[in-house]
């Protein structure tokens, strides 16, 4: 396959990635209505665990070194679980609307974190990229302005919880990055789901001893959408991304996320029979656009 054709296949991998991630609202809906949302992100994680065991490479002797276990444990804990439980008590003590504009800081974040621990730099072609990303995520986002309460202090904790959860998706992002240059992509996931289980198991079964009494009784619509949760969201989407981070820097693949609320809106007008204004599917088009920018055009200039 040419360059070109490959940074083709990327951007398309991306779409995929971020068409799996908005999907992700609508299972968590279903999954939600029979278990409280720590156990929703748990159990799915163990499952997509348990099948990444038989998938994994094993360690080559002396590829593990003391300070990538740390770094392991960092990325499942600093990453993964600081991104599903800050936003799930987040949620709870601000608003939707605050947590749709603040969830728009991830690419920004990402990019930050990736020229501090990286030494990435922003090219005249990220900065469009990045910009035409964000007004076309604002369009589509559902963000109700007239209720928003980014001032009031009322959600000062739930908004820097909120906070807090998105800047762990984006060290999750960047150091994954730096671990993938010793480790396969299925080695990175399967041992940062180490540290998850390790830290997350405890604190839910403290928090939400319920779910686990109730999994005996749980429909086959909630089974479905647990099993679509382990294979597409924590396995398939989290592989193919860090394939892709194996060939582009982090600050390109993190402008992609911005597809996530048009793909999640997308998909409740579809699955859940919400209506999707025109502007939406204009706004998701201009986000569109500017991954194609910045994963293909972007590349020559990247790498200067």
């Amino acid at each position: 396959m040419t360059a070109s054709g490959r940074r083709w296949a990327d951007w398309g991998l991306l779409l995929i990635c971020n068409f799996i991630w908005g999907s992700q609202f609508v299972l968590v809906k279903v999954v939600q209505d029979q278990m409280g949302p720590l156990f929703a992100t748990l159990l799915p994680m163990a499952m997509a665990t348990v099948l990444l065991e038989f998938l994994t490479p094993r360690l080559r002797p002396g590829q593990l070194r003391r300070a990538d276990v740390w770094g392991f444990f960092a990325l499942g804990v600093l990453g993964q679980v600081f991104a599903q439980v800050f936003i799930t008590w987040g949620v709870r003590l601000s608003l939707a609307s605050n947590a749709a504009l603040l969830s728009l800081a991830l690419p920004v974040l990402t990019s930050l974190m990736a020229f501090l621990i990286l030494r990435e730099h922003m090219s005249r072609v990220r900065w469009i990229s990045l910009a035409l990303a964000i007004l076309g995520s604002l369009v589509c986002s559902g963000i109700d302005w007239s209720g928003l309460g980014m001032g009031d202090s009322r959600y000062l904790w739930g908004n820097l919880m909120i906070l807090l959860s998105v800047s762990g998706s984006a060290f999750y992002n960047v150091y994954s990055k730096r671990l993938l240059e010793r480790y396969d992509p299925l080695q990175v996931l399967l041992y940062s789901y180490y540290a998850v289980l390790l830290v997350l198991a405890p604190l839910t079964f403290r928090m939400e001893p319920e779910s686990f009494r109730a999994v005996p009784v749980y429909s086959w619509q909630v089974w479905g959408a647990l099993g679509a949760l382990a294979v597409l969201q924590y396995g398939l989407s989290m592989v193919l991304f860090l394939r892709v981070l194996t060939r582009l820097d982090a600050t390109q693949a993190a402008v992609s996320n911005y597809l996530i609320p048009f793909f999640g809106l997308a998909l409740a007008g579809v699955v859940l029979g919400e209506n999707v204004p025109l502007i939406a599917w204009i706004g998701g088009a201009v986000v569109l656009a500017s991954t194609a920018l910045v994963t293909v055009a972007d590349s020559r200039e990247s790498r200067e």
